[in-house]
């Protein structure tokens, strides 16, 4: 059975991205992509539908576990009878970005060399540090979600698992003794103080009869460099430092390097209630949550990813004439059909699995103010507006200006009907007043009477119906009485003072009509709310986004409480999924969730400016 949600740590190469549990086994990896079929998919069932553990035979979960540095490597470490031993995880990053990366040796088969595309590849460096320890590992690559068994062959220092397109090479070391068993390749071997034994897991197409080798020790020097070296450019000092920098370390994880897309999360179908239907896959480039992690790692003082981010924006909407689709594959694909996926269980028996998300057909008018709020932020921290940008945000109004009064199906993805969502009008206001803003500051041309003229009328239209004059709150949507964390959004757009009493009537009313355990739900759940059967848990964005709005409000002592008390909840690496559930003390929902970690950084930064005004 796979791990707590919480017990998995991320490894990535800026191009998919794998799961290491406690216990040492990789049981969540999709290659070559984010979003390609897993070839480890023991997340969602157990090791029988794809897992690699290498761990000392007969223990079980590790003793000690970290990153090394501000990196994305990770360490586990082990204390048996016989000594104590470390594994180190890493995958050497294929995108160069201007930056050393891993020395390849004999490329073959005329594929580029240093500096150009190379293969995924997964690392384990098992280090004896103590004694002499007996260890086994076990490779079982199921390919195409856990579906596929390979046929498995031993080339040179190489076992080949190879199905239809894919091929898996695994370099074994010299004196490890391994060998094929029912389908699962086996190595049994001994470490003893100072001995280091490297495996390389190479993902390639089928067709290439051979694969590059690997120095292992220089991709992990380049590797931990490189990390650390990005990192280095972090300009928050403030007391939330550590959190804030793994934040941000986990969001530039989920950018896929080739073309800038950002997903929401690596994995697909973790549960939001454990045993329930809510399971989505995240591994997709939502225009809402990659805009929302650009303003994270911009105020972060990350620029380069901004820019990158613009250009996949610019090549993923082309075409569309200004009519935005809410989510788009990490090149930009427009296609992304949901299917369920029968053979496997689901985590802790949590079906049906989904890969795919319908939600690419669904109108979400609130990416149009979190795209051009993201163009805004761009240029306030220095990136030029350029003229096609600009042409595009031009487009992009035009359409905002003739369909903002439709109904949609929100932030929030509901497959119950659309409606007049608060939010989603309170961002097409955020849109217009935004636009208004960049023509003001650039100068370039545009129709701003007319776009000031929509700010208006957005305003005047969500302050008329969507709020309850009995109550004095602002609610989910026209002419209903339900409570929305997303309606914070009116102070945290800036759509309202933050001294408007319908501002601090609203915080108080989420705060109280929305609390779980101390923490807040993005609405209440149910059938007749959002079309899907059951509940879920206190969704950690929205905790966050409340400390924003009683930092906001005044009450900043209240905020740093519930700031502290949403960070601790994050795993002892400080990653965190999308959701809480404070019955059961552990995390729902796909992991690590852009959407948290975003709310994380951006919250932390408020929280530093409210400190400093008082």
């Amino acid at each position: 059975m796979a791990g707590g949600i919480e017990d998995y740590a991320l490894i990535g190469d800026l191009q998919t991205a794998a799961l290491v549990g406690r216990d040492g086994s990789v049981d969540w990896l999709c290659l070559p992509r984010f979003d390609s079929p897993s070839c480890f998919a023991g997340l969602l069932g157990d090791q029988r539908h794809g897992a690699w553990r290498i761990a000392p035979a007969g223990a079980a979960e590790c003793h000690a576990r970290r990153y090394r540095g501000d990196s994305l490597v990770l360490e586990s470490e082990w204390q048996t009878a016989g000594g104590k031993v470390r594994i180190t995880d890493f995958m050497p990053q294929r995108s160069p970005g201007g930056r050393p990366g891993p020395v390849h040796h004999g490329e073959q088969d005329g594929r580029p060399g240093p500096g150009g595309h190379r293969d995924p590849q997964l690392i384990r460096i098992v280090e004896g540090l103590e004694g002499t320890v007996r260890m086994r590992g076990t490779l079982r690559l199921r390919f195409n979600y856990g579906r596929i068994d390979p046929w498995v062959r031993r080339t040179g220092h190489h076992r080949v698992a190879v199905a239809g397109p894919d091929s898996a090479w695994l370099r074994v070391p010299a004196g490890v003794h391994t060998y094929g068993l029912d389908g699962v390749t086996v190595s049994d071997f001994t470490v003893t103080a100072g001995l280091r034994v490297p495996f390389v897991l190479t993902w390639q197409p089928s067709h290439l009869t051979t694969t590059p080798r690997t120095d292992p020790e220089q991709a992990l020097l380049a590797t931990v460099a490189r990390w650390q070296t990005w990192a280095s450019d972090c300009r928050y000092r403030g007391e939330w430092r550590a959190a804030v920098l793994r934040s941000l370390i986990t969001l530039k994880a989920l950018a896929y390097a080739p073309t800038g897309g950002i997903v929401a999360a690596p994995t697909a179908s973790l549960p939001e209630r454990i045993g329930g239907a809510r399971n989505w896959d995240y591994r997709f480039c939502w225009l809402r949550d990659s805009s929302m992690t650009l303003s994270a790692l911009l105020r972060g003082g990350f620029r380069e990813e901004a820019a990158a981010w613009r250009r996949w924006l610019l090549r993923a909407i082309a075409g569309g004439r200004g009519d935005l689709q809410a989510v788009y594959g990490v090149a930009g694909e427009r296609v992304l059909g949901e299917a369920t996926a029968d053979w496997l269980p689901g985590y802790e028996g949590s079906r049906p699995v989904r890969f795919g998300n319908a939600a690419v057909d669904q109108l979400q008018l609130d990416v149009y103010g979190e795209v051009v709020d993201t163009l805004h932020l761009a240029v306030e921290a220095g990136l030029p507006m350029e003229r096609h940008v600009w042409t595009l945000l031009r487009a992009l109004m035009d359409h905002l200006e003739q369909h903002w009064r439709e109904p949609d199906e929100g932030l929030w993805e509901v497959r119950g009907g659309r409606q007049h969502f608060v939010h989603s009008k309170v961002m097409s206001w955020v849109a217009a007043d935004r636009a208004v803003r960049l023509a003001e500051s650039t100068g370039l041309p545009a129709p701003v009477d007319r776009w000031r003229a929509l700010r208006d009328a957005v305003h005047a239209d969500v302050c008329a119906n969507g709020y309850d004059r009995r109550r004095g709150v602002f609610v989910q949507h026209y002419g209903g009485r339900g409570l929305d964390a997303a309606t914070l959004f009116v102070v945290k757009s800036g759509f309202l003072p933050p001294d408007d009493p319908r501002v601090v009537r609203t915080v108080d009313a989420v705060r109280d009509g929305l609390d779980h355990g101390g923490l807040v739900l993005r609405y209440r759940a149910g059938p007749h709310g959002d079309g899907l059967p059951g509940g879920e848990g206190a969704f950690l964005a929205c905790s966050f986004w409340l400390a924003d709005a009683l930092a906001a409000t005044g009450r900043v002592d209240e905020a740093r409480a519930l700031f502290a008390r949403v960070v601790a909840l994050a795993n002892d690496l400080g990653l965190l999924a999308e959701q809480w559930d404070p019955h059961a003390g552990r995390q729902l929902g796909n992991t690590p969730q852009a959407f948290s970690h975003v709310a994380l950084v951006n919250t932390a930064f408020t929280l530093a400016e409210s400190t400093r005004g008082r």
